[in-house]
């Protein structure tokens, strides 16, 4: 009987499990949800074992649909920039701080003081939700949790940690740790002066292995797996739907508009990130916080579900009679919008209908994605590869074609971040596999 390859995708809100068979098909599939917590106003937290608890459950629901079949490995993607400290074991010291967090903006100013040629060699924008502002602010708030910490890690990390007792967790992988402002892209390895502005000791950072090593061997469901190191999510996104060139939207919680073949070059604050990939090259990404978030809030005040937020949505004109929605709830990176913009509607009148300002908030936030689009310049014609949950519906696909003036073609793989993982899982146990990729007909922009 063959086997399958597991790949696990940690996100913000959610943990998604997928099975993928040698023939790169899927299998069988799963997902548990979990809040993130806000002890503060503008706090982003989720304790580890949340994390566990959410594996444990999708995976108690998945092994059944497998037949029997053997899992040959698994492979780890996680939301990025996190920070979790941990101990010698791996246990996490505290809850681990998520990329939205905001605690961090005064720290952020150790970054800009670096020297402009240490500062222009991390080459990104310079966010509080990172890993080193937010290791800074823990190393000046909480100083007794750093100096207990036998590292940093980043939340595929973490959680790999409960899965492998015994084996060293102070590790991580090139994809993550470039995505830290902890590491120089230029020299591609960690940076000292950034090491010295969030002023921790440098054992603190995890060593760097490839994304396809195995870590060790974890027991699931009574059988011995190995684990495969792993990456950060929207670089096996790409790794999953194969995009070598053009772009690539990922839409979920947040939204990434990605560009594989970046060449690292120094940058002082640019507008868009550039990180490394899962394998040997880079990618350039621009980036925003609100994007599936903002629907999900947009569909609490309307009172109806996720779904049927799109399907009311669906029954307004384009353009919502006027009313116009702004998506930035939590504010963003940079670029598209700063850290202070929030959201709102606009353009009202005395005929505005529920259903126009769902319709708004669908076309405010794929504007925005197509203002983040924009930030990377011109790009390869060619349909735009769309992934993640929030391409399922039809009109969102229709209104993000006529945003960008480009095709786009949805790619229904579910939870693409969790396929490349599998990937990962398959290339690190000596079975590569591809995954069986059917986009959906191109979607072109209307008149």
């Amino acid at each position: 009987m063959s086997g399958v390859l597991l790949g696990a995708d940690l996100g913000t809100s959610g943990l998604k499990l997928v099975a993928l068979g040698e023939d790169g098909g899927t299998v069988a599939g799963t997902e548990a949800g979990y809040a993130v917590d806000s002890p503060r106003e503008g706090w982003a937290e989720c304790a580890v074992g949340t994390w566990r608890a959410a594996f444990d459950d999708a995976l108690a629901r998945l092994l059944p649909a497998l037949g029997g079949r053997p899992v040959a490995g698994l492979g780890l993607s996680g939301q990025m920039h996190g920070t979790v400290l941990v101990d010698d074991a791996g246990a996490a010291l505290a809850p681990a701080v998520l990329w939205p967090d905001g605690r961090a903006a005064a720290e952020v100013a150790r970054w800009r003081a670096l020297p402009a040629g240490e500062r222009a060699a991390l080459a990104n924008p310079l966010v509080p939700g990172m890993t080193g502002p937010v290791l800074a602010w823990l190393a000046t708030h909480r100083p007794d949790l750093v100096d207990r910490a036998a590292a940093v890690l980043l939340p595929k990390d973490a959680f790999r940690a409960t899965l492998l007792p015994g084996a060293d967790p102070r590790v991580t992988d090139r994809s993550d740790a470039s995505a830290t402002l902890l590491w120089d892209v230029v020299a591609d390895g960690w940076s000292d002066a950034a090491r010295a502005a969030a002023r921790v000791r440098a054992e603190l950072l995890p060593a760097v292995r490839p994304s396809a090593e195995v870590a060790g061997t974890a027991v699931l469901g009574g059988a011995e797996v190995p684990v495969v190191v792993g990456g950060a999510d929207t670089p096996l996104a790409l790794l999953a739907a194969g995009t070598s060139g053009g772009l690539q939207v990922n839409l979920g919680t947040g939204a990434q508009v990605l560009r594989p073949g970046w060449a690292p070059a120094p940058a002082d604050d640019p507008p868009v990130h550039g990180y490394a990939d899962a394998e040997c090259g880079w990618y350039a990404m621009a980036a925003l916080r609100n994007g599936g978030s903002a629907w999900t809030w947009v569909a609490g005040v309307l009172g109806v579900g996720s779904a049927e937020l799109l399907e009311l949505a669906a029954t307004s004109p384009p353009g919502a009679g006027g009313a116009v929605f702004r998506p930035f709830l939590t504010g963003e990176r940079g670029g598209v919008a700063g850290p202070g913009d929030r959201a709102g509607w606009s353009g009202l009148g005395a005929g505005t209908t529920r259903a126009d300002l769902a319709r708004a908030a669908v076309e405010g936030v794929l504007s925005a994605v197509a203002a983040a689009a924009g930030l990377l310049g011109e790009v390869p014609g060619g349909p735009v590869v769309l992934t993640g949950g929030g391409g399922r519906s039809p009109l969102v696909r229709q209104v993000l074609a006529d945003s960008l003036g480009r095709p786009v073609a949805y790619l229904p793989l579910r939870s693409a971040s969790a396929v490349g993982a599998a990937v990962l899982a398959g290339r690190g146990v000596g079975l590569p596999v591809e995954p069986r990729r059917a986009p959906q007909p191109p979607v072109t922009p209307r008149a």
